[in-house]
């Protein structure tokens, strides 16, 4: 298990070095509905307790690198899912925003001091730093959210507070 830790801490290492140095990713239309359907689909099979729903407008496609893109999506809804209590619904919401598209991760959840979200986009960052790797990740999921984000030529944004949960706004 520690070498699989390793590996996948290696892989986005790599991963942000290659997005640091301006590597192009791979281009293609992508529908970002498509994404935020198979996320919240893949959240309720790991978490079956959870209510977790997808609102989806037809048509939201963007041009850009599917696999990354799905990360991202992936990554903002496993956040939800790790950093809230069981029970607490994590919606998925991808629209059009005049001449943007958009995926929104939002859930009910306790939210974060505004220092915590601050810092939320920095590599290595953890929201409580006296958790265990077993119990958390390496601190560079959302590190990575923004690296491709920007490398699609968007933008993300946090938005939390304690006791009004957290959303994450991709605007590509």
């Amino acid at each position: 298990s520690e070498s699989v830790r390793m590996a996948s801490l290696i892989d986005d290492l790599l991963l942000l070095a290659r997005l640091d140095e301006g590597r192009p990713l791979a281009r293609e239309s992508v529908d970002l509905g498509v994404l935020g359907i198979d996320a919240a689909a893949g959240a309720r099979a790991v978490a079956p307790d959870r209510v977790v729903t997808a609102d989806v407008a037809e048509g939201v496609t963007v041009d850009g690198d599917e696999d990354r893109l799905r990360q991202v999506v992936g990554n903002l809804v496993g956040n939800a899912l790790v950093h809230t209590p069981a029970g607490t619904p994590v919606s998925v919401r991808v629209h059009n925003g005049g001449a943007l598209a958009v995926v929104e991760v939002h859930d009910d959840g306790p939210g974060m001091p505004p220092d915590v979200a601050d810092r939320a986009f920095e590599r290595f960052s953890r929201a409580d730093a006296s958790r265990s790797r077993d119990a958390g990740g390496s601190g560079l999921g959302l590190a990575i959210v923004r690296a491709i984000v920007v490398a699609h030529g968007g933008e993300v944004v946090l938005q939390s507070a304690p006791g009004a949960g957290t959303t994450v706004r991709v605007e590509l």
